[in-house]
């Protein structure tokens, strides 16, 4: 494309120089020429009245002196008295003879009828033609010079900006989708650039959206997968008793289903897509469902979960959302915790909340203020669970807090339902 520019360029401009410098050359000849007849006339002149005043004076012409003053003239003088023909000047060629150098010749008359011509060598002309040709050559080389460096400055300043904009364009192409940020001041390069930065930052929002979807699709489906695995194992152990057999398939079969939720549930928050419509559900059915399949977990690990609190509490939340919250808190107690999970609901007023607390140590003072951030773990786990659970809740309007770091105290506020719901019963303790 440089070659390009600079070649189109170095056209035009020998086009412009051709259609500027021939007719320029043409009139400097024309008139170099002009004034040198000019110029003889006004000798010729002057000679005719030089003569009158000698003859006139002394009736005679000094021609030593005409050839003194004008040494590179051939003069000739026809006096009209005599009809004589006298000749001066230091050039001794006669200018008539056949085969003679080009000259240039003038003729003036006198008052007393006198006629005096002159003629003188175009050499001295012809070099003055061709000094001004070539001061026209020098400026139009200069100017066709000029315009090449100039063409050759503008093909870079507009080419570095397409190169860098590809280079751009196959960064991205790449994976790196850091935006660039440049500007060139040009501005269709400049538009490019910031609709090119704009693609970078969506396809980086992009990356992050399906990196954090893959990292929270395998934290949160570990434990539904864990349970599910579990069941099956209770399945093979009590294979002799179809009753337990049964009730076990539909146990794993439930599992089944809440795993294909928290599938799609994942999938429509990283893909943005729209929430169905909440709507209240009761806290005791969903949180004793979730005691129960939790049971078979801590239990075999020598510990035991149970609910506890007020009865009757109704909240806006999607059960499956409440589920996946709660599960990863339990989840969290189980992992880093010790003793027995606490479930505890409590009305408080303005929100309902669901209070998850175990009997360990604690969080250690210097990850309370940041444990919901992403990486954050006080053991070897992920540090995925918490952030993604505060995520989900914000998501529906709800929170989640550390309330107590000793013993580790989470609380999940939830909207509170505007009225009762179907299937809650009278408060009353547990």
């Amino acid at each position: 494309m440089r070659r390009r520019m600079v070649f189109s360029t170095l056209v035009v401009a020998v086009i412009a120089v051709l259609l500027l410098g021939l007719p320029l050359g043409a009139l400097t000849y024309t008139s170099i020429y002009d004034q040198a007849e000019r110029q003889l006339e006004q000798e010729a002149q002057v000679i005719a009245a030089e003569v009158d005043s000698e003859l006139e004076a002394q009736n005679s012409v000094d021609l030593d002196r005409l050839t003194e003053v004008h040494p590179e003239r051939y003069i000739e003088i026809r006096l009209a008295a005599t009809n004589e023909v006298l000749t001066a000047g230091g050039w001794n060629i006669d200018p008539r003879a056949p085969g003679g150098p080009p000259t240039v010749r003038a003729t003036a008359s006198s008052t007393t009828g006198n006629t005096v011509t002159v003629w003188r060598d175009t050499d001295r002309v012809r070099e003055g033609i061709v000094n001004a040709w070539a001061g026209i050559a020098s400026l139009s080389l200069l100017a066709i010079g000029v315009a090449v460096g100039l063409a050759m400055l503008q093909a870079r300043r507009l080419t570095l900006p397409l190169v860098d904009l590809a280079a751009t364009a196959e960064r991205l192409g790449s994976g790196i989708v850091t935006p660039w940020g440049h500007r060139y001041g040009i501005s269709e390069a400049d538009r490019v650039a910031e609709v090119l930065d704009r693609s970078a930052e969506r396809i980086a929002g992009l990356i992050a959206t399906e990196r954090h979807f893959a990292t929270d699709a395998s934290h949160q489906l570990r434990t539904p997968l864990t349970a599910l695995s579990m069941r099956l194992e209770e399945i093979i152990a009590e294979a002799d008793s179809p009753d337990t057999v049964r009730e076990e398939g539909e146990a794993a079969l439930a599992q089944t289903e809440r795993l294909v939720d928290t599938v799609e549930g994942l999938l429509g928050r990283a893909r943005k897509s729209q929430q169905p419509e909440t709507e209240p559900i009761a806290l005791d059915d969903v949180l004793r469902r979730f005691v129960g399949e939790w049971a078979p977990i801590l239990r075999k690990e020598g510990r035991d979960v149970v609910l506890t609190g007020e009865r009757g509490l109704s909240a806006v939340i999607p059960a499956t959302d409440l589920t996946q919250i709660v599960a990863t808190l339990v989840d969290n107690g189980r992992r880093h915790g010790a003793g027995t999970v606490t479930l505890r609901t409590v009305d408080g007023g303005g929100s309902v909340r669901v209070e998850v607390s175990d009997e360990g140590a604690g969080v250690p003072d210097d990850i309370a203020g940041r444990i919901f951030e992403r990486e954050i773990t006080g053991g070897e786990g992920t540090g995925l669970g918490l952030a993604l659970a505060r995520h989900i809740a914000e998501s529906e309007g709800a929170r989640v807090e550390l309330i107590q770091s000793q013993p580790t105290t989470f609380a999940l506020f939830l909207p509170p339902a505007p009225g009762p719901v179907s299937g809650a019963s009278a408060s009353s303790p547990v």
